[in-house]
């Protein structure tokens, strides 16, 4: 099986976990304006939680395309994503369906190794920066569990996210969670991110 072709499937503790806010209607709102310093950058966006435990890819594909202002239901990506109660099949999934609504903006990368290696970290790094400088927030797909920047674990068996800022010059990136509506951003290591992402893939 290729390694890119992993499924995005919450848990039912972790569904608990993330809050009740998932069993109702999806949550959306905008995103506070960044405040801005040298080296940062952010993409446009509207949050939206997923609304049950196996939407996180068309939610974090969601989140992405609200940057270019398209309002598109999850339910719509789903159909287009072929999810299921399993989850969505893989981060070239996503991408296609990305590309559907860009004109082909996007692009996947794989991290093929266990631990992401110096090359793939900035890679990412750089990846990230020309996706969110033109706008375009990064979908990861990530297995297991990362810290955020305040020692935060977040962990799952299977996710989709959005990668919607970076500062330091792309040394840190800001998340959205569509998992979480009850801390819908935080901050990561770029490293850490690679890390997570590692056995897997990202659309840029």
């Amino acid at each position: 099986m290729n390694p890119i072709i992993r499924r995005c499937l919450l848990s039912v503790a972790g569904l608990a976990a993330a809050g009740s806010a998932m069993a109702g209607p999806a949550a959306a709102h905008a995103a506070p304006a960044p405040v801005k310093g040298k080296g940062d950058r952010s993409a446009d966006f509207e949050y939206q939680a997923q609304p049950n435990f196996f939407y996180c890819g068309p939610a974090s594909a969601r989140i992405a395309l609200s940057a270019e202002g398209k309002d598109v239901s999850q339910d719509e990506l789903a159909a287009k994503l072929g999810t299921t109660e399993n989850g969505t099949d893989s981060a070239i999934d996503i991408t296609r369906v990305l590309n559907e609504y860009t004109g082909g903006k996007y692009k996947t990368t794989e991290i093929r190794d266990d631990v992401a290696t110096r090359e793939q970290v900035e890679r990412l790094r750089a990846d990230i920066r020309a996706a969110v400088d033109a706008d375009r927030p990064v979908v990861a797909n990530i297995l297991g569990g990362a810290r955020d920047v305040d020692g935060v674990e977040h962990s799952y068996p299977g996710h989709y996210l959005t990668v919607v800022e970076y500062k330091d010059d792309g040394n840190t990136v800001l998340i959205a969670d569509p998992a979480r509506p009850d801390e819908p951003t935080y901050w990561m290591d770029v490293t850490e991110l690679a890390n997570w992402i590692a056995g897997r893939g990202y659309s840029s």
